[in-house]
């Protein structure tokens, strides 16, 4: 349960893609990691271990070996800091019939019907002028039920449990309060440090207040917004803290895959192509071979049987909560998964006694892709897509078996120990 209290804890305080680095920072400081700068050369030393942030939502972490090995090679692990959400446009008040709203967009794709009838808040990162003209920025979550997106009762809208569908721009307005002035920069400018002067951008976007909780007659699931893929992301860290490294082990927590991953942070970016040129210069590896060694583990959560509708599921290939780590097959590629990445990662299951299973969609429906084949794009892997089964993915609240969490760490660091050589 160590692991899933961990999990839990960190859940909690999962407010924006910025909160979920700082997390993952905190543990790496608490590990013994150091942190490095982009704008800086890297001072690399075998036996040590770093990371790096990009835009403050993207991490990448490193540990070396204490002494290169003949045939060295990367072990990668890839998930993701973003969720679907609602984030709040730059002048986001909206004053009308003595009501205060915020306006937003959506980002990804969520179930809208979740985020309604529920408190809300919001949090993310506020660059802001000090009293001395500086340019700072801090993260902002009020620990407060700030927000709440009212459901139009069923007598005006009759159709509501028969297929509605939402308009982003009507049904999805979040009430903040009654009034018919406010200032949402003063608002905001209350937030902040006492030295804040002046609001200069923000990057902020909605989250549930739902707290995570284990839930079931025998406490055997998790409950949590954010789950996909907060919960991957958070075991990969612990397996990755507590492997001691063969090989040189690479932890990468990317933004904006909900969104297609092609920003500067994103795995369709080039943040991970330049962090290993730069690590095979300071180590002096050569790049194209060291790569042609290497294995990356794509880790994105994967949809269990649904109790109500298992007809979804593909019938030869059902998924189980609580069943073990789903590996994830396509055809069509939109998983990265092949023969030769799947024996691979078997074998180290096998050896290390954790339960896998087999996803492939439904052959009539469509399924997504993931940080696989976003990032092959970059750096060209051996790879495999595994994930957390789950059930409600991309609603406001998702839900997981406990026992899969622990497998993934577990999973995790036998894969970032194991010496065996990728065919």
């Amino acid at each position: 349960m160590a692991e899933v209290d961990a999990v839990l804890e960190d859940l909690g305080h999962s407010y924006s893609p910025f909160h979920v680095v700082k997390n993952i920072t905190e543990r790496l400081k608490e590990a013994g990691y150091t942190a490095l700068n982009e704008k800086e050369p890297y001072p690399l030393v075998l036996g040590g271990r770093y990371y790096v942030t990009r835009n403050d939502s993207s991490l990448l972490a490193f540990s070396l070996p204490e002494t290169m090995n003949p045939g060295t090679a990367f072990r990668f692990a890839a998930a993701h800091t973003d969720s679907p959400t609602f984030v709040i446009k730059p002048n986001p008040t909206l004053c009308k019939n003595n009501m205060i709203s915020w306006n937003v967009e959506p980002y990804g794709g969520m179930i809208d019907a979740t985020w309604l009838d529920r408190p809300l808040s919001f949090g993310g990162r506020v660059y802001y002028e000090d009293k001395n003209g500086d340019t700072k920025m801090t993260l902002v979550a009020p620990q407060e039920d700030v927000l709440y997106i009212p459901n139009l009762c069923i007598h005006f809208n009759r159709n509501v449990n028969s297929g509605y569908a939402y308009n982003p721009a009507v049904d999805m307005i979040p009430l903040a309060g009654l009034g018919k002035d406010f200032s949402f920069s003063d608002y905001l400018l209350s937030l902040l440090p006492k030295d804040a002067k002046t609001i200069l951008s923000f990057d902020l976007s909605l989250y549930n207040r739902d707290k995570p909780r284990l839930v079931g007659i025998h406490q055997e699931f998790l409950s949590s917004p954010r789950l996909d893929d907060l919960a991957s992301t958070y075991s990969v860290l612990q397996g990755f803290i507590q492997a001691k490294p063969h090989y040189i082990n690479v932890y990468c927590a990317f933004d904006n895959e909900e969104v297609g991953s092609l920003t500067m942070q994103g795995a369709n970016g080039t943040f991970l192509t330049d962090t290993l040129h730069r690590l095979c210069e300071a180590l002096a590896l050569p790049y194209e071979e060291t790569l042609a060694r290497s294995f990356l583990l794509s880790v994105d959560n994967a949809h269990a049987i649904h109790p109500n509708h298992p007809e979804f599921s593909d019938a030869s290939s059902p998924v189980y909560l609580n069943g073990g780590i789903a590996v994830k097959y396509n055809a069509a590629q939109h998983y990265t998964s092949n023969g030769r990445s799947v024996a691979f990662l078997t074998t180290i299951a096998k050896n290390a006694n954790i339960p896998l299973q087999s996803f492939t969609n439904r052959s009539d429906l469509r399924g997504g892709s993931t940080l696989g084949n976003l990032s092959n794009n970059q750096v060209s892997l051996c790879s495999v897509d595994i994930g957390i089964p789950q059930l409600a993915m991309h609603s406001a609240n998702e839900l997981c078996g406990i026992k899969d969490v622990t497998a993934m760490v577990r999973l995790l660091e036998a894969y970032y120990t194991s010496a065996k050589e990728l065919l």
